[in-house]
């Protein structure tokens, strides 16, 4: 522990710290908000049919808050179809096809993985906030961790202080 903190702490058992101490003490935030994982049931509940409920999509394994564009995304707009769950190949395809809503790039053009790219970073990535990861890009097949995971939001996360 590093020697301030050491200090405010023992004060506060002590009940000798200064009040404004106390305050920054208590009422400091987290450094980084938890990274949130999404099973494909839990995702599929974000997917703009209920009124007041956040709208929520995935692409590349990670999820975005697409409420503020509702009237692309919402009950009954052109793009629902890629919400509540992980719509990675229909955003490389430009694809509302059902067969096309799923995580996998298997067999994706070197074209369509451009373009992938490019969407998820000046589109989703600068436009929405990203609010968690699907299941598949945080753990294994087997359910392990994958250790080579790194969210795209907090550079300095380590997967090994989450498990």
């Amino acid at each position: 522990m590093a020697g301030g903190a050491a200090r405010l702490l023992l004060a506060a058992l002590l009940g000798a710290l200064p009040a404004a101490a106390e305050r920054e003490l208590r009422f400091r935030p987290p450094a980084e908000a938890p990274v949130r994982l999404f099973t494909e049931p839990e995702l599929a509940r974000y997917d703009g049919q209920q009124e007041g409920q956040p709208i929520y999509l995935a692409v590349k394994g990670v999820v975005f808050d697409v409420t503020s564009g509702k009237e692309f995304y919402g009950k009954g707009a052109p793009y629902n179809a890629l919400v509540g769950k992980d719509s990675t190949r229909g955003v490389a395809k430009m694809s509302l096809d059902p067969a096309d809503l799923t995580h996998d790039i298997t067999g994706l053009t070197e074209e369509e993985l451009t373009s992938l790219d490019d969407i998820f970073n000046n589109v989703y990535k600068a436009k929405y906030p990203i609010v968690g990861y699907t299941s598949r890009r945080i753990l294994n097949e087997d359910g392990s961790p994958n250790l080579d995971f790194k969210p795209e939001d907090q550079p300095h996360f380590n997967i090994k202080d989450e498990f």
